[in-house]
């Protein structure tokens, strides 16, 4: 039975990629409300690893739950809690800020209301809302990237993937990136992040 106090459990998680291991019977604990680093070097599986937390891909074997909720079984109740930041950014370029920021929340179900009242304290939040009515293609890389972390916080997670958030950013946008996944935690959210960089993920 999963602790009342875990917000993810992993038991044996493993990943075939036909005769390629990609993911080789994991466990580990995430507690509510924790930062949570998943290192790695670069192909060590992290990725896969969050793809199949977050129902992208299916185990091979093993199980995971999200507060307690089995990944596979109860998938739909798993996803409730959590909001996803992949690798890659995956704002819409010919949208609007602010228009990304309504069809994410579209996608979640987020009602009309609560869709927009969480669209401008976000983009707020991130130093975004002067632009909003922009296309994203105008972006910087930076701003795309905290786009893309605004977009995962559309439906108000409780549990927070980021997937190497801060990759390749210029210096600013780290800084703000960090300060917002303190605040965030500081407010319950549980972090899970992925990195390559020891440095990353002690710092946040």
């Amino acid at each position: 039975m999963m602790s009342p106090e875990s917000a993810v459990e992993v038991s044996n998680l493993t990943k075939y990629y036909d005769d390629l291991l990609a993911v080789d019977h994991v466990n580990f604990e995430v507690k509510r409300g924790e930062i949570f680093g998943f290192l790695g070097p670069n192909g060590a599986g992290k990725t896969t690893t969050i793809r199949m937390l977050t129902s992208l891909t299916k185990p091979s074997g093993g199980t995971a739950k999200i507060f307690g909720y089995d990944i596979l079984n109860e998938t739909l109740a798993a996803k409730r809690f959590m909001g996803i930041v992949p690798e890659i950014s995956n704002v819409y370029d010919d949208l609007s800020a602010w228009d990304n920021l309504m069809f994410t929340g579209e996608l979640y179900q987020v009602t009309k209301t609560e869709r927009e009242k969480r669209a401008k304290d976000l983009l707020e939040m991130f130093g975004l809302h002067d632009r909003r009515n922009e296309k994203a293609k105008v972006f910087s890389k930076g701003m795309k990237r905290r786009l893309t972390i605004a977009m995962g916080l559309i439906n108000n997670p409780q549990l927070l993937f980021l997937d190497e958030p801060t990759s390749g950013l210029d210096v600013q946008s780290v800084l703000i990136i960090r300060d917002i996944v303190r605040e965030l935690n500081q407010k319950g959210v549980t972090i899970f992040l992925t990195t390559h960089n020891i440095e990353e993920a002690s710092v946040t």
